[in-house]
């Protein structure tokens, strides 16, 4: 039991540790993700949505803080008590997700590493069985260091967790785990290869033989069956390929332009993924930089998903000599973390990548 104990300690605590911070690297993100748990269709709790983003960052600190804490074994008691309490709830809600196909990605590793609702749930599982583990053989856990050791680096890493919180928060994630990183070419992420997976469905084709209803199970062709035909269930038991870029688009009315952008030779995108939510002070840089960017021959555009006539009245309020087209939200949010955000593209692919607050360090040619 002292064996299993020890073990558990260290796997659960390196677990917590690798999850919190991979979160704590992009919070914005993590926030989304309870935005998406928050909305009517899921847990119905709308009201939170406002503060998704302090819940997000309390959340991703205290579970590193919790890694922390069961590694060095400090304040036995409590500690242990959170982690039963935390494991059973997103155990829970991993649950609900998968039985009910409500979110289809848990967040638990951020945009590092993507789980199915299914394998989210059994990650859960195995955590919960080890912490209850640790529960019940917490004679064992003896703790490291002094008392007063243990609270320094219980308090080093909470204003570790806090340094990093605010500077991505003021500039962007530190490691960028997007598809929409530096050096990305969008064009590419949205193709498929030759020779890729495509999905495999399997068709259910139910008949009236006789006043009997028969199934008759196919990969896709109609069945050589006798009997009155009645209905066809289609299930997909292998998912294809996906690109790891889609509903990327650059739309302005009916038109679109997005292989139009995506071939210029240079290219600075404004993304303001919202109207209501963007950064008001953030706009004097942003019309000061590309009106640079104009006088150096770029194009400049922005994208947005909010309404053509709202963005009119944003361009019109902060002189801004360019025009916003339109792009799905979802998809502005994963491209920047930044409220207004800042791009380059040079013949689509991404050269560089800005919080507005860092509108000054966009190198123009």
């Amino acid at each position: 039991m002292k064996v299993l104990v020890g073990i558990s300690r260290i796997f659960v605590g390196i677990l917590f540790l690798i999850s919190g911070l991979i979160k704590l690297n992009d919070p914005m993100g993590f926030s989304f993700k309870l935005q998406d748990y928050f909305a009517p269709d899921v847990l119905n709790l709308e009201f939170l949505v406002p503060y998704a983003l302090v819940i997000a960052i309390f959340v991703v600190i205290y579970e590193v803080l919790l890694g922390v804490m069961i590694i060095i074994g400090y304040a036995k008691k409590f500690t242990l008590w959170s982690l039963l309490l935390m494991i059973v709830f997103f155990t829970f809600l991993t649950f609900y997700s998968a039985y009910f196909n409500k979110v289809t990605d848990c967040g638990c590793f951020g945009d590092a590493l993507k789980l199915t609702p299914w394998e989210s749930f059994t990650k859960d599982v195995v955590l919960l069985v080890l912490i209850l583990i640790l529960f019940f053989g917490r004679k064992y856990i003896q703790p490291f260091f002094t008392r007063f050791a243990r609270s320094i680096i219980i308090f080093l890493s909470f204003i570790f967790c806090l340094g990093i919180t605010y500077y991505v928060l003021q500039h962007l994630p530190i490691i960028d785990f997007r598809p929409y990183k530096i050096g990305a070419n969008i064009e590419e992420g949205m193709s498929v290869p030759e020779g890729a997976p495509k999905p495999i469905f399997e068709y259910a084709w139910k008949f009236n033989v006789n006043g009997e209803e028969k199934i008759v199970t196919t990969s896709g062709e109609y069945p050589q069956q006798e009997g009155e035909f009645i209905s066809v269930e289609t299930t997909q038991i292998q998912a294809g390929y996906e690109p790891p870029i889609h509903d990327f688009s650059i739309e302005m009315g009916e038109q679109e332009f997005t292989i139009q952008y995506l071939t210029e030779a240079k290219v600075i995108v404004i993304v303001a993924y919202n109207r209501t939510t963007t950064e008001e002070e953030a706009y004097a840089k942003i019309r000061e930089i590309t009106n640079k960017a104009w006088e150096k021959g770029y194009k400049v555009i922005g994208l947005s998903a909010s309404s053509r006539e709202v963005m009119d009245e944003l361009e019109a309020k902060y002189d801004l000599q360019f025009d916003f087209y339109f792009c799905d939200e979802t998809t502005l949010k994963t491209i920047v973390r930044s409220n207004p955000g800042i791009l380059e593209l040079r013949r689509g692919t991404i050269t560089q990548k800005l919080h507005w607050n860092d509108a000054d360090d966009l190198k123009l040619e």
